[in-house]
């Protein structure tokens, strides 16, 4: 039998136990240096015969055993996160008037129960590629839940979330993942520092903050140390010379993105890919080293690779075949699938009605990072198309998703889906118009659909550019270093808001009694502010500004020939005077337990002095006070949580895990029981959903906040 492993990454035996098998070792030709470095020869692919055998050549597998053993086991804890076994029954409730958001929208997702059922199979897929149990079987009940799940919910798409989907059908080309996203990243707005700037201000950054500002930070740690780790990656993982700082940095690099984004198991996923880029037979070798009483809590180490018939063993060899149809075949499912993944990211001139500011669907373009979004304004009108009354909707109705907001494609479904449901209130045919004002990496505010148009009527075709899409202001990006000025010369309870706008249009804004002092200063172009309650109309030129009545409606028209651009600043004066009396507050009760204070306290700041935090705050019967002590208790628990010790902060993490799993198994359960059984009645199914429900005391009443906005029903 061929021991031998990679001809380029193998010695001439195995370590077996820790002793060397000298009973069948292969004599192998010397190697030239391009086979030592890459791994082949370049005759390797002076032949088509040459390239099947290449590509089918017999290769231990023992490091694809270990990454596919930690691949499944991954899988099956992202089942229950990021994939939404915790809280599908909030995600797929039946008979909820749900707006969904399909890549197709004939798909459907089947009742409740039954999706269950689809996220049982998903993880016993995913255990069965764990244990290596039935394994092709396993590998198709993952694939065919998963992509299934995948497509139902185009909101919850991401570089990672697709990524897995790749490894579920074929675990190799892991090159990739970091290439084009590092090509990705040479985007102006990456390269410039802007796409992910806010990063720089996490503690996670603050050791390099000793020696560079927080611009620095943010333009060379940020966004030129992201761009070259993802154009180096492969390359230093490829190489042994520079493959062990290759696993340093990638390992840093993975676990700081498990401390900045909430991604699942993206983090970790990737750092089960670094073994991939060793020799295939290091398990065999790290394993071997262990002491003989340990050898048989170990994978086992012996015997090594054995004869397939899925490989091409060299002629030379005894009983060596020629390569069968089979070795062709999957030699040509491999170009094409190298291919199409370098062919992928770039193939938005095909499928252009899936385009935006930003090139095709959120997922498949590793367009990971590059783009940061912030949204300022957006307002849903509805018109009667019989009686022509005109109303507005509150943003996310109906939906539990926020993604909508940057989609074309999203925003056709969602209005589709808002026309289906307004009958139910009377409207009939009702017209549907959005106005969405979105910043992207930190430009100006603008529209990104034009708002004067049916969407519900609007034309869209994933093969043709979106009509109705409002064009990126780019020729106004140079003002990005202005804005950092303008704001550098602002005080700290001054706040300003950057808006462009197109000819012809206008926003509509509202000034809130809080902000008693709000202004708006052109600074491009020319605009016409009409003050509604005055009916008076006031033109501004570059540089000209006026101040706005608080509590009444304003209009702000642009008049030029070209785009306006124009910024609103000001003050919030109630949350001024809130700090002041907070830090009157402050001084007080630091006073009082210095035994400074000579003036006895009014009773209604007695509570300013009490040992019980929470007994304080309820007996507060000024408001302020009662704001007050809130606010201070709310900063001990803060405080409290990042000055944790190591234990206490695992005791949490595990605390917060065990219920998030306990819920989902338990409402599993609860739905495979009444697919099998059938429904019990109401008065028990209750009980067991809030026996499922059921929380650490301590948290109770924190969570269940945020399991209800992170599923977004909180409107049903």
């Amino acid at each position: 039998r061929w021991l031998t492993t990679n001809p380029a990454r193998s010695s001439a035996h195995y370590l077996v136990k820790g002793k060397r098998d000298t009973t069948a070792q292969a004599v192998k030709p010397p190697e030239g240096r391009m086979k030592r470095i890459f791994g082949f020869e370049k005759e390797d692919f002076s032949s088509w015969h040459r390239i099947v055998c290449l590509l089918n050549r017999p290769t231990d597998p023992a490091a694809l055993g270990i990454f596919r053993c930690m691949f499944g086991m991954l899988m099956a804890i992202d089942i229950t996160q990021e994939r939404g076994l915790s809280h599908l029954d909030y995600k797929y409730l039946d008979g909820a008037p749900i707006c969904r958001f399909p890549l197709f929208s004939s798909l459907e997702p089947l009742p409740m129960d039954w999706m269950y059922l689809v996220y049982v199979v998903m993880f016993l897929g995913s255990v069965g590629i764990m244990l290596g149990l039935f394994y092709r079987l396993s590998c198709l009940m993952f694939i065919a839940t998963y992509w299934y799940v995948f497509f139902l919910d185009k909101t919850a798409w991401n570089n990672h979330s697709y990524l897995y989907d790749i490894f579920s059908i074929v675990h190799t080309f892991i090159f990739i993942v970091y290439f084009i996203a590092g090509i990705k990243k040479l985007d102006a707005d990456w390269v410039e520092g802007y796409s992910m700037s806010y990063l720089a201000h996490h503690w996670l950054f603050e050791p390099f903050q000793m020696i560079l500002s927080v611009d620095q930070v943010s333009l060379l740690v940020v966004h030129g140390g992201g761009l070259a780790l993802d154009l180096t990656a492969g390359y230093l993982l490829f190489f042994d010379a520079t493959r062990p700082f290759g696993i340093v940095f990638v390992s840093y690099f993975h676990c700081m993105n498990s401390q900045l984004f909430s991604i699942g198991m993206f983090a970790y996923t990737m750092l089960a890919t670094s073994p991939l880029f060793c020799y295939p037979d290091w398990p065999r070798r790290f394993f071997a080293r262990f002491p003989a009483p340990l050898w048989v809590l170990l994978p086992i180490t012996a015997p090594g690779p054995q004869p397939s018939s899925s490989c091409v063993y060299p002629e030379v060899q005894k009983g060596g075949k020629k390569p069968r149809f089979r070795h062709k075949l999957a030699t040509v499912f491999a170009f094409i699938y190298v291919v199409e993944q370098f062919f992928l990211p770039y193939s938005h001139f095909i499928t252009q009605g899936y385009n935006n500011w930003t090139n095709g669907l959120y997922g498949y373009s590793w367009d990971m990072m590059v783009h940061s979004r912030s949204h300022q304004h957006v307002k849903i009108t509805y018109k009667d198309g019989t009686t022509g009354e005109v109303g507005y909707l509150n943003p996310g109705v109906f939906t539990h998703s926020r993604r909508w907001k940057d989609h074309g494609d999203m925003l056709k479904q969602y209005a589709v889906c808002l026309s289906a449901n307004l009958p139910r209130y009377n409207i009939t045919e009702p017209e549907i118009y959005f106005d969405i004002w979105v910043s992207i990496n930190e430009r100006f505010q603008q529209r990104i659909f034009d708002p004067r148009v049916d969407i519900v009527k609007a034309d869209w075709s994933p093969f043709r550019p979106n009509p109705w899409l409002m064009p990126l202001l780019v020729d106004l990006s140079p003002w990005r270093t202005k804005f950092q000025e303008i704001e550098s010369s602002l005080d700290n309870q001054t706040e300003i808001v950057f808006i462009a706008d197109f000819p012809g249009l206008h926003l509509e804004n509202f000034v809130s009694e809080d902000l008693g002092n709000t202004s708006v200063q052109v600074l491009q172009g020319q605009v016409t502010v009409e003050i509604t309650e005055e009916n008076k109309n006031y033109t501004l030129e570059t540089g000209q500004q006026m101040k706005l009545p608080h509590g009444a409606y304003h209009k702000v028209y642009t008049v030029s020939e070209g785009p306006s651009c124009y910024m609103y600043v000001y003050v919030n004066t109630t949350e001024a005077a809130l700090q002041q009396n907070f830090t009157r507050l402050l001084g007080i009760q630091e006073r009082v337990r210095n035994g400074t204070e000579t003036e006895p306290l009014p009773p209604e700041l007695l509570p300013l002095i009490a040992t019980d935090d929470q007994g304080s705050e309820v007996n507060a019967t000024d408001p302020v006070v009662q704001l007050f002590l809130r606010r201070q208790r709310r900063m001990k628990e803060v405080k409290k949580r990042r000055e944790a010790n190591v234990m206490e902060r695992l005791n949490r993490f595990t605390v917060k895990k065990y219920y998030l799993l306990r819920r989902g198994f338990l409402m599993t359960s609860i739905a495979l029981r009444n697919l099998a059984f059938g429904l019990p009645p109401v008065d028990q199914l209750t009980r067991e959903v809030a026996f499922a429900n059921m929380k650490e005391p301590l948290q109770e009443a924190n969570q269940d906040g945020p399991l209800k906005e992170e599923a977004g029903h909180g409107e049903l």
